[in-house]
């Protein structure tokens, strides 16, 4: 049995939003353009319409028409969120490839990071994280293993690095440096962009009970991430 037609209006849109023939902040077809489309009444174009505002899809503005929303993962600047939790409640599924996870000696840039001597232990991960099979963020991380002895033991397929690290060395400070770069070929091709894509890069180096433990670099392409902050003034 064929779906009911607000359904095929619905997967219309989703299908042009998905294959990018609509960006985030495009007005979609007007109601009445849609009507003539698809020979229905405007009641059932109205529901499609709204089904997609309540999914997070569309945003309609009264006298304006319906706009793609702005659907990138976002993360807060100011506080450390797991990027698998913060993919799902966008309404996609998480996962993640392991590129390296390997124990190593510190060489001269990376004690400095993590406050160490040179020539210290230290464990190198390297994950993609996905969201529906899309690469969303590139993150290399470098652990103290001699205070996470256990690191380079876990499956970071089913529990990413900050999910790990925040049960076993609950955070007690953090330190976030952001930037605007663009990225070597090496981690184009990780996240599937151009070597001119414009890119997010965030420092991250966090501490638990006063112990420097890991400092990780957060890739990501500005068109699929976003970082925010919300300051409450007394």
């Amino acid at each position: 049995m064929a779906p009911a037609l607000y359904l095929q209006i619905k997967q219309h849109i989703l299908d042009g939003i998905r294959e990018r023939h609509y960006q985030a902040g495009d007005r979609i077809p007007t109601e009445a353009a849609l009507c003539e489309r698809f020979a229905v009444s405007r009641m059932t174009v109205n529901k499609a319409l709204r089904e997609l505002v309540a999914e997070g899809w569309l945003v309609r503005t009264a006298g304006s028409g319906s706009f793609v929303a702005d659907r990138r993962t976002e993360s807060p600047l100011l506080a450390i969120r797991n990027i698998a939790d913060e993919i799902a409640e966008r309404g996609s599924q998480y996962s993640a490839r392991v590129i390296r996870l390997q124990r190593q000696a510190a060489d001269e840039k990376v004690a400095v990071r993590l406050g160490l001597r040179v020539g210290a232990p230290t464990f190198h991960s390297l994950i993609v994280h996905q969201a529906d099979g899309e690469p969303l963020q590139l993150e290399e991380r470098f652990v103290d293993a001699e205070r996470l002895p256990d690191y380079g033991d876990q499956d970071f397929t089913r529990q990413t690095p900050n999910s790990y690290l925040m049960e076993i060395c609950p955070l007690s400070e953090m330190e976030h440096v952001v930037e605007a770069v663009l990225p070597s070929a090496g981690e184009a091709g990780l996240l599937q962009v151009r070597v001119d894509t414009p890119c997010l890069l965030l420092h991250r180096r966090t501490w638990s009970d006063g112990y420097l433990v890991s400092y990780a670099r957060l890739l990501s392409p500005g068109s699929r991430y976003k970082l925010s902050s919300k300051t409450q003034f007394s």
